[in-house]
Order: structure tokens, then C-alpha cells, then sequence
């Protein structure tokens, strides 16, 4: 293709091709897996070129290559090598999502903490979190119940919830061999119940968690299961719509 036969693309434009969300293609275009430069006026434009380049190699059967997304702002946003935890096949482009998202240890907000109040009360459970989940950690954007900001990623049940779409729920931990030596069913908060929706955020991938633990062993009525469910859509409607500013 001639240079004056390649379209210049603005941020936008690219996203829509890329089939991804406007931040998720800032990050792209900042980190260089999208060659860009910028105009007098400081925005960013591409070519269509280089668009269809990282679609082929997109489409060219390595979804979760680290790659082809570009290059995280730390560590804790690589896929781990070789992790002790489940991870979903689209892993690097979940981390990045998140990566951009800048959500992972910024301060507690009442736009979460009410969600999280919200689904304690609603299941009567004694601990409810917002979890994120980077490649070395869970983080808690808000918590209630719970007194540690965060735990080592090997630890959360939350790398199973963003393996599927649905509600996962173990009703006790304690019978469950995936769960039952888990430093925290062993130890503090003494988990015996999780139940817990996967956050969607940009282009729906799974960030993190809205979930309900209890200390003892229980299960969720089906209307604490769709108020829950509800909770967690108000949550990534929060996250998608702050990576869309």
C-alpha cells in the first residue's frame, strides 16, 4: 500500500476496527504496538496499515501473546510465567485492560463502597470485596469485613470466578479440595463461603470480582443471587464508563 493510499486513523477510528475500546487503544498506541505520531494540536493518528498489521497478527492464532498488546506498566501486569492459579486464555489483554483501567491502588470511592455495603446487606454476609486481579495479586478497591487491602493472586478464589460468565459459588470451603488449605480458610478471614459475579470492563473482559464471603458454610437464595448479579452489573457499568472518558 502507498503512503498517500494509507488512511490516517484517529484513536477512535482504530479502536472501532480493532474491535476495541478507546482506552484500550491508547494504551496500544502509547506503548508502540500501534506506530503513531502526533498532529500540531497533540492528537494521536495511525495508519490504516499498521491497523490491519496488528489485526493479522491478532488474528493469527496468539490471543494471549504479551506481545502483540504492547508492553504493561509493571511487572504485575505480564502474565506470570508459570502462575499457581487458573488464568483465563486471553490473560495478557485482560492485564492490560486493567493496566488501563488505572483503577489498581487508587483510593476508596462511595461509587464502590456502596455497591460493596449494598451486597452485604443484601446476602446478609459479614465480608463483601471489589477484587482486581493483577498477575501477582488480588487488590481491593473496596472491602467490607475484611481487613487487608490485599493478597497474593495464588490465594484468590477470584481467579476462578473470571474464568466464566456466571455466578460461582463454593457453599463450603471446607469440603471443596480446591479451597479447603487456602491460607484464608486456614487462616483470617476464615473464609467457609464465596460467592461471587466476574466485573466485565473494557471490551468485557473480566477484571476482578463483586463477591460475598461468609464464615459459615451457607448458600445464596435466588434473590440474593440476582441482587448480587445486578450489584455487579452497576459495578463494570462504572469501570466501562470511566475507560470511555
Amino acid at each position: 500500500m502507498r503512503a498517500e493510499e494509507d488512511t490516517v486513523l484517529t484513536t477512535r477510528a482504530a479502536a472501532e476496527l480493532l474491535g476495541v475500546a478507546v482506552s484500550t487503544a491508547q494504551q496500544w498506541i502509547e506503548n508502540g504496538a500501534i506506530p503513531s505520531w502526533k498532529t500540531p494540536g497533540g492528537h494521536r493518528r495511525v495508519r490504516l496499515s499498521a491497523v490491519q498489521q496488528l489485526i493479522g497478527q491478532r488474528d493469527g492464532g496468539q490471543p494471549d501473546a504479551p506481545a502483540q498488546y504492547g508492553t504493561a506498566s509493571s511487572p504485575e501486569f505480564l502474565p506470570a510465567e508459570a502462575p499457581a492459579y487458573p488464568v483465563p486464555r486471553d490473560e495478557a489483554a485482560r492485564l492490560l485492560v486493567l493496566d488501563a483501567s488505572g483503577l489498581v491502588d487508587t483510593p476508596g470511592e462511595p461509587a464502590f463502597d456502596r455497591l460493596t455495603w449494598l451486597a452485604s446487606q443484601v446476602t446478609e454476609a459479614p465480608m463483601a470485596l471489589i477484587s482486581l486481579l493483577t498477575a501477582e495479586r488480588q487488590w481491593f478497591k473496596s472491602r467490607i469485613g475484611v481487613e487487608a487491602n490485599d493478597t497474593p493472586r495464588a490465594w484468590a478464589f477470584c481467579s476462578h470466578v473470571i474464568l466464566q460468565q456466571g455466578l460461582f459459588m463454593v457453599e463450603d470451603t471446607l469440603s471443596d479440595p480446591r479451597f479447603r488449605d487456602n491460607p484464608l480458610v486456614t487462616g483470617a478471614p476464615h473464609i467457609r463461603f464465596y460467592a461471587g459475579f466476574p466485573l466485565l470492563g473494557a471490551d468485557n473482559q473480566p477484571m476482578g470480582t463483586l463477591c460475598v464471603l461468609d464464615t459459615e458454610p451457607r448458600k445464596l437464595r435466588e434473590r440474593e443471587v440476582r441482587a448480587l448479579r445486578e450489584l455487579t452489573d452497576l459495578a463494570s457499568e462504572e469501570i466501562r464508563r470511566r475507560a470511555e472518558q
